[in-house]
């Protein structure tokens, strides 16, 4: 292959004004993960007193020291069910890929330091993420769990949203307890550590998984605890006899390890997964030797104009992500508008489809084509989204869009090898599909920060809406007077300042309608940390069997 040969002046104008742009939508996702550590830390001198680690402290404590850590979805809720300002945001759930005793896991850090831990339909959706990855790849999932349940309480949050504890939510939580029951049989490991409280749902949590560790003192797993028993029943007890984690220990043998603290159960279950078979990447080979991109990841701060409307090349993305900036191009004359092509990144082999502008009929052909050899060569493929969407307009009609454009679509769909996906600048319209977005089921997406995901522009939109309103108006014979045109361009302000605001990553991440935003520089080692954890799936070691592990 041979190396891009980049056309980036980075020592420009514009190249400055986009990367000032793009560092500071960065630091707003920072911000927020800050916000939502800052919640957490609220709650550090109760944690002491009880003598227990913070959430994050559980995590640090549970990860390989200095492995990476991919986290997923840490944004999940931001702004929403009764967050105002950040800090109650992340479904009260920390998840995530990472590394206990060399083995590739999948996180669960039940985050009782946010509402006590209780559960929204953030969580239940992260959960649901966590679960659908871990089919996906095999992974063991590791839960440290302390959760007050599902919220009771009606939270209103901005714009009028209300989140309630009711049948909708509650149904929600039972796929969870099903899912853990189909993972155990399919021989996915669950190990869960009992922190703290787990009650009605969240004793089935803690209960169904194959694995679980009790802390002497804190563990309290029961259906109803004190209050609730003696409002049911009229019965007294206190925590400990009703589901302490002694008498699980000695008595009903809900839980096969009593631990003397937070530290000590995290301890027993890192020693858990060391009885597990050998890490999967043993003896796996990637494709070729790892080299590293030409071109610096500092790049990719400079390359989105600020103007999303201003076009620009994605081979300079490519060439700072693949490995030596190399990048093989798949009919490069032919629906020139829409690149793709095979490349390798950390050493393994990849397909790469990304765009320039719109889809044309002949960039869907090509892309079905390039899709199609890639299920033969059994290649994994990466969507970097740059589009804003299938051309239209009466030629490329006349030249088949539709027929094409659900051709790419299927061929999309159907695809075997894995998909990654990544909306770097604007994802619009059918062709957001069409590029292996959420929809069409990639094993992981991310987003830059000033990506756009909608059905269209909001300008765009708002024209469209004005032209549909003009129309009717002339339908029935009625002029536009003035005072009919200040609404209209007023009501098309609204519009596109809506859509505007309801597009961005942050939005549309908060609504898990991807796995995160990463910052443009960790693209590289993002896809490399999810190519792998794929490449390994199949060759986890452990077997599933009819009706997953139960205690007898």
């Amino acid at each position: 292959m041979i190396a891009l040969q980049s056309k980036l002046d980075t020592a420009s104008a514009t190249f400055a004004a986009n990367a000032a742009f793009m560092t500071e939508a960065v630091a707003q996702v920072r911000e927020i993960e800050a916000q939502i550590r800052s919640g957490e830390e609220r709650y550090r001198e109760r944690a002491t007193k009880a003598g227990k680690l913070l959430p994050r402290e559980r995590l640090g404590h549970l990860l390989d020291a200095g492995a990476p850590f991919l986290e997923l979805n840490a944004i999940a809720g931001y702004k929403m069910l009764g967050d105002k300002d950040g800090t109650t945001a992340g479904g009260n759930l920390i998840m995530g890929i990472g590394f206990v005793k060399g083995r590739r896991v999948l996180v669960l850090v039940w985050n009782y330091a946010i509402k006590g831990g209780t559960i929204n339909s953030a969580t239940l959706r992260k959960h649901l993420r966590l679960q659908q990855i871990a089919f996906q790849t095999g992974l063991p999932v590791i839960s440290l769990a302390e959760s007050g349940g599902g919220n009771l309480a009606d939270m209103a949050g901005s714009g009028g949203e209300v989140d309630t504890w009711g049948a909708r939510t509650f149904i929600d939580g039972g796929t969870i307890y099903a899912q853990q029951a189909e993972l155990s049989a399919a021989g996915i490991p669950q190990i869960t550590v009992a922190h703290g409280n787990a009650t009605a749902g969240g004793a089935y949590h803690v209960a169904l998984s194959d694995y679980i560790v009790l802390v002497r003192g804190q563990s309290q797993i029961f259906l109803a605890g004190p209050p609730l028993l003696k409002a049911a029943t009229g019965e007294i007890a206190d925590h400990e006899e009703l589901g302490g984690a002694e008498m699980h220990a000695e008595i009903t043998g809900t839980g096969e390890y009593l631990a003397e603290n937070d530290a000590d159960g995290i301890r027993v279950a890192r020693e858990i997964v060391d009885i597990l078979p050998p890490a999967a990447d043993r003896g796996l080979a990637r494709d070729r030797t790892v080299k590293e991109p030409v071109y610096s990841s500092e790049d990719l701060m400079g390359i989105v104009p600020t103007d999303k409307r201003v076009p620009y090349d994605m081979r300079e993305v490519i060439a700072r992500i693949t490995d030596g900036s190399e990048f093989m191009e798949f009919k490069a004359q032919y629906g020139a508008d829409t690149v793709c092509g095979h490349a390798y990144l950390d050493g393994w082999r990849i397909g790469i489809i990304t765009n320039n502008g719109p889809i044309s009929p002949q960039g869907a052909n090509k892309v079905a084509h390039f899709l199609q050899l890639c299920d033969q060569s059994d290649t994994p493929m990466i969507f970097l989204h740059n589009t804003t969407g299938f051309i239209v307009g009466k030629d490329p009609e006349q030249l088949g869009q539709v027929k094409h454009g659900s051709k790419m679509i299927q061929a999309v769909a159907n695809f075997g090898p894995p998909k990654l996906a990544i909306v770097v600048g604007n994802s619009y319209g059918a062709g957001n599909y069409a590029m292996g977005s959420q929809a069409l089921k990639p094993e992981f997406s991310f987003s830059w920060p000033t990506a756009r995901t909608a059905v269209m522009g909001g300008a765009q939109a708002a024209k469209v809406l004005r032209i549909v309103a003009e129309e009717r108006l002339k339908a029935k014979g009625a002029p536009i007077s003035e005072e009919m045109d200040a609404q209209m361009t007023k009501q098309g302000q609204a519009i596109e300042a809506a859509m505007e605001a309801a597009s961005g990553a942050i939005y549309t991440s908060a609504r898990m309608m991807d796995d995160g935003v990463i910052d443009p520089r960790d693209t590289r080692a993002v896809l490399a940390m999810c190519l792998a954890t794929l490449a390994e799936n199949g060759r986890r070691g452990t077997k599933g069997n009819s009706f997953g592990v139960a205690r007898l």
